[in-house]
């Protein structure tokens, strides 16, 4: 190793790590606390130390070199390394300490809040970070190495991925309650086919999972109404644009208040399962590890949060 490369500082690496976040000098400036000086001396020198251009100008936007994508992906690996080395010595102390970062599905926002603070509570200096993504942001996350672990359905069987199932996702079809098809006592998929259908965006897993099925199935909705979140898709229903396929516990509430109305399609519940997702071969943290143990092993915990949602386990 040339030593020059020894020479670097931790401090400059955080720099340039703002840098390369914000791709601007002046908002890494902000988000680091320094002047906009201060950070330009900071990348002119870690430039002078591995001898190469760290970013460049486009226009008036910024860009990092191949040298600087070399740089941040070591330096991500000793920043995880040096996390990873805290919560080692916690653990030597008798405490779990540290980050555990967690990337969701969005259909899976409403419940694993209250898996991680069912974890924090055992757990209470570790300090969780909960991304929620769709289905092709967390695919992407995963191929970068992103988050310590994921939680998401229909687990992609193209890539090198270690997952543990842990809890029933029924996505069901539902109504406003003065909708026409609430008054019908037995219905199957074929006969929603007349009315809109509100659909999420490309990407999303709840919507690669419907489409599925309905391919299964032989059935086809000609009107739909495409729709970016849950939220948009349950409140769009709630107006009256149309109905839905959504996991129960997304609805859960609107259900329970007789807002909306779970319809009594025989092909329904739709049953995938959540599942807790790593690359294979990831080394884990001792956060990350502690938290696919707790999944695996406190059955009673998770079952207790599903009943919340009325989620069958």
């Amino acid at each position: 190793m040339r030593n020059s490369l020894m020479r670097i500082t931790l401090r400059q690496l955080q720099v340039f790590r703002a840098v390369c976040e914000h791709l601007s000098y002046s908002r890494a400036a902000e988000a680091m606390a320094l002047t906009q000086p201060a950070v330009s001396l900071q990348m002119r020198q870690l430039e002078e130390l591995i001898d190469h251009p760290l970013f460049e100008y486009v226009g008036k936007k910024l860009y990092l070199t191949q040298a600087a994508e070399g740089l941040l992906q070591a330096s991500t690996d000793v920043f995880q390394r040096l996390d990873e080395l805290d919560m080692e010595l916690s653990e030597l102390r008798g405490s779990l300490k540290g980050q555990l970062r967690v990337s969701v599905e969005s259909s899976a926002k409403y419940l694993s809040p209250h898996l991680l603070a069912a974890f924090q509570r055992r757990h209470p200096e570790v300090s969780p970070l909960l991304r929620v993504v769709n289905r092709a942001q967390i695919i992407k996350r995963l191929t970068e190495n992103k988050d310590d672990l994921v939680i998401m359905s229909l687990v992609p069987e193209d890539m090198a991925l270690e997952f543990m199932p842990f809890l029933n996702n029924p996505i069901v079809a539902v109504a406003p309650a003065s909708h026409p098809a609430c008054q019908i006592e037995h219905l199957t998929l074929k006969d929603l086919q007349e009315w809109p259908l509100l659909i999420r965006e490309t990407g999303s897993g709840t919507r690669k999972a419907c489409e599925e099925f309905f391919q299964q199935k032989r059935v086809h909705f000609p009107k739909t109404l495409e729709l970016n979140s849950q939220e948009a898709q349950r409140e769009g229903v709630v107006a009256g644009l149309g109905l839905a396929f959504l996991p129960r516990h997304a609805v859960h509430l609107e259900l329970k208040a007789g807002v909306l109305r779970e319809l009594p399609v025989k092909e329904l519940p739709l049953y995938r399962s959540w599942c807790l997702v790593h690359a294979r071969g990831k080394r884990l943290s001792p956060v990350a590890q502690a938290f696919v143990d707790f999944i695996r092993e406190e059955r009673a915990v998770i079952s207790a949060i599903a009943k919340r949602f009325d989620v069958t386990v």
